[in-house]
């Protein structure tokens, strides 16, 4: 799809420019070749291909019956058992990397050696040390590196982005998620990389604050395999709380989010096929008494509760278009390598806590968030907030 195509309740997805330039040919179509087609993998084949700046010229996966679903579906589009035709391909300007988490570093890093702009499937990396070396590679070669959040793309999550820009609920007091579902047990990480980095991405980009400090618990039910059920807990500066709830053992589908403040309320329900978003105009009110703080007398306030109406253009779509528009308009992804690294650095402190029992680990975020004061303040203009 094309820009002119989105309706106008999409967000607008403009960020700074790059600080360095991007080689790219604003004017030509980008080819595109798609490593892994798997789970995540033809979806990301087909909105490529829907999209008018783009042209699927390969795919590549070990196993050749999922190349034989590319070839039935796609005929025109190259196929290969081997990765590095599609970094070695003339054509190929940008790699897309679909496979296991474990081999995420190694393939981003030969693709960005080759000279390609890279989309790499969430998480980023396994490891912080990973991500920071592929910041750097992208950023010395001035290639556009980004990851695949992409709840962040999503209308729901823009609105509450703009919500929360726009001072609407106040000073923040809690973040409270929980995601939790009956399987799918991933064989090579746990329910933190899997689930968890959703919320850890959508958080990151709606507050601009990061945290200070990461517990987490959680527990392996299923022998030989990593913890299926975990808490997460983030601590910030001040009296903000950030909870995670993530289980692959749930007999229920859950996907909701809920974000307070000292002004208004946040139910986020990724699940509802509508209002997936309301706001409520809730809270407490503090009244002192005649010794003072002493007699501080929490009162509630129950106000209106109203439901914003929100794009529902599928977020991939949103996503693969800012993609494009960013490596042929030389414009720092929403979600780079910068992001990528943050998640991935509360991902491995949260899995370090766990080790312990839960003990709280301390974040040092230097230049992992050397882009944070730049960050647009509000990603969605209120003209495009709702349909």
């Amino acid at each position: 799809m094309t820009v002119s195509s989105v309706p106008p309740a999409d967000p607008d997805l403009s960020r700074r420019p790059w600080r360095r330039s991007i080689a790219a040919d604003g004017s030509s179509t980008l080819g595109v070749g798609v490593i892994g087609y798997g789970y995540w993998g033809p979806n990301l084949v087909r909105n490529f291909a829907e999209t008018t700046d783009t042209r699927v010229v390969a795919v590549s996966d070990l196993r050749s019956e999922r190349l034989e679903q590319v070839n039935a579906r796609f005929p025109a589009v190259t196929t290969s058992t081997d990765h590095r035709d599609l970094l070695r391909h003339p054509e190929v300007d940008v790699i897309v990397v679909a496979t296991p988490v474990g081999s995420h570093f190694e393939l981003a890093r030969q693709a960005l050696k080759a000279g390609k702009h890279v989309l790499v499937e969430k998480p980023l990396a396994s490891t912080v040390e990973e991500c920071e070396r592929l910041v750097e590679l992208a950023q010395r070669n001035n290639l556009t590196l980004m990851v695949d959040h992409t709840f962040v793309y999503t209308g729901a999550v823009q609105r509450i982005k703009q919500l929360v820009d726009g001072g609407q609920l106040g000073r923040l007091y809690y973040w409270d998620s929980v995601r939790v579902n009956l399987g799918l047990f991933q064989p090579d990480v746990s329910v933190l990389a899997d689930l968890a980095v959703h919320d850890l991405a959508i958080m990151d980009y709606v507050i601009d604050a990061r945290p200070v400090a990461v517990a987490a618990t959680g527990v392996a039910h299923v022998p030989g395999r990593l913890v299926n059920t975990a808490y997460v807990t983030c601590f910030f500066e001040g009296d903000l709380l950030a909870h995670f709830h993530v289980n692959w053992l749930a007999p229920v589908k859950v996907r909701r989010t809920l974000i307070g403040g000292d002004q208004r309320m946040i139910v986020y329900d990724d699940i509802e096929p509508s209002e997936k978003i309301k706001v409520y105009d809730s809270g407490i009110t503090l009244d002192v008494g005649d010794r003072g703080r002493y007699e501080m007398m929490v009162g509630y306030r129950a106000g209106d509760v109203w439901a914003p109406r929100l794009s529902l253009t599928e977020a991939l779509s949103v996503e693969v278009q800012h993609f494009v528009d960013c490596v042929r308009e030389r414009r720092q992804p929403l979600t780079d390598g910068y992001a990528g690294l943050r998640t991935v650095s509360i991902l491995e402190a949260a899995a370090r806590s766990l080790a312990e029992r839960g003990r709280p680990v301390e974040l040092a975020w230097g230049d992992m968030d050397a882009d944070s004061s730049t960050r647009s303040q509000s990603s969605v203009p209120e003209s495009q907030a709702s349909a």
